[in-house]
């Protein structure tokens, strides 16, 4: 039984499926909202939940714990402190929304939009 099993492999060993993850959370922040299948969109939305989170904050700390989590990525994270976490200042959770697109015609996954309410 696998029991404490968390999170999905997607097919993929685990250093591309952290790459996967990583530009995944880059291009919500980036484009404020991005297509994909919906096993993705279920395992990223914590993380990008999680980096808000710590952008509300704006400490010095916080900054960079997110360059941390997103190295070489300068420009997401200016938009990130200045324009995304301001617009959150009085919510505490639930800064994201998956809408449902329907399925891709090729195999038939379920594509979502993972979007910054």
């Amino acid at each position: 039984m696998a029991h404490r099993i968390d999170g999905r492999k997607l097919g993929r060993k685990l250093g591309p499926r952290k790459a996967l993850y990583k530009n995944l959370v880059i291009s919500v922040l980036r484009y404020e909202q991005v297509k994909t299948t919906e096993a993705k969109a279920k395992e990223v939305r914590p993380q990008v939940e999680r980096v808000i989170t710590l952008a509300k904050e704006g400490s010095l700390t916080a900054r960079r714990r997110i360059e941390a989590e997103l190295p070489d990525e300068p420009l997401v994270i200016d938009k990130l402190l200045r324009e995304i976490a301001p617009k959150y200042a009085d919510r505490t959770s639930g800064y994201t929304r998956i809408v449902r697109l329907g399925q891709r015609p090729g195999d038939a996954a379920p594509i979502v939009q993972l979007e910054l309410v």
